[in-house]
């Protein structure tokens, strides 16, 4: 990976879509604090930042869900609520310029928070997001390419990559209390606690990671197989149930 895709912090951050109520809704400010900082680590991971420009949508800033890149090739997705459709349309725009671009079709609805990479596999949840006419698109897209696609199923969680992300090909750093690890057979599986499941969301490159702060035994977890750890305060990310990865499309 060479790139990131990454958007500004709306004014109406504050405003966010969320599952559960937070101790207090997010905080504007800080939260665009917590984002550059952010942009700063992933630019210090060797990879180049290519900004959005702001959007007027609450959770504009969560790009992941936009688009699923693998390749040259970007399935802009449809997202699983209503009031995110319309940040699509900038995505799409940007990856154009350097992607074959796919649009997913209306009754398919997809979150690319739901889509975790390990080789040549995409493992999908299916969720309150993304349905399984949208795991069937993406299957149509990629397929074809030489992946394969499976199916998780994802409760008591909004995307499958907010308890699961990979370390390498062949690795998943897994939440098991959210996310069963029957459901990446064959693949190396590293746990983390019931009480650190939010920080199984991660964002590597190589051996460097970036974690959310708070969360000690994942740091410990990491660094004991070799990874360089950076560590990030994303609480007002949270609070908008959002996470490390939601924050940036990789490619």
């Amino acid at each position: 990976m060479k790139h990131a895709l990454v958007r500004p912090i709306s004014d109406q951050f504050d405003r966010a879509i969320v599952r559960f109520s937070a101790d207090r809704p997010p905080h504007v400010e800080r939260a665009r604090a917590q984002h550059a900082a952010y942009v700063t680590s992933l630019q210090a991971l060797g990879l180049e930042a290519h900004w959005l420009p702001s959007s007027t949508s609450p959770d504009g800033c969560f790009v992941e869900d936009q688009a699923v890149v693998v390749g040259r090739t970007a399935l802009i997705t449809r997202s699983g609520h209503p009031a995110r459709r319309g940040e699509a349309d900038e995505v799409a725009s940007a990856l154009a310029q350097t992607h074959r671009v796919v649009r997913m079709e209306d009754p398919a609805t997809l979150d690319g928070g739901d889509v975790l990479r390990l080789g040549n596999t995409l493992f999908v949840g299916v969720s309150e997001r993304t349905s399984t006419l949208g795991v069937s698109f993406l299957a149509a897209t990629f397929r074809p390419l030489g992946f394969q696609v499976k199916e998780v199923a994802v409760k008591d969680a909004l995307h499958l990559k907010c308890h699961a992300t990979a370390l390498d090909e062949q690795t998943v750093l897994l939440a098991p209390s959210m996310v069963s690890p029957s459901s990446f057979p064959g693949m190396q599986i590293v746990e983390v606690s019931a009480a650190e499941a939010y920080a199984a969301n991660v964002v590597t490159v190589g051996k460097r990671a970036l974690v959310a702060a708070g969360y000690p035994g994942v740091v410990d977890s990491l660094t004991s197989r070799g990874f360089q750890v950076t560590v990030l305060e994303v609480d007002e990310f949270a609070r908008a149930d959002g996470s490390l990865t939601c924050l940036s499309v990789l490619w």
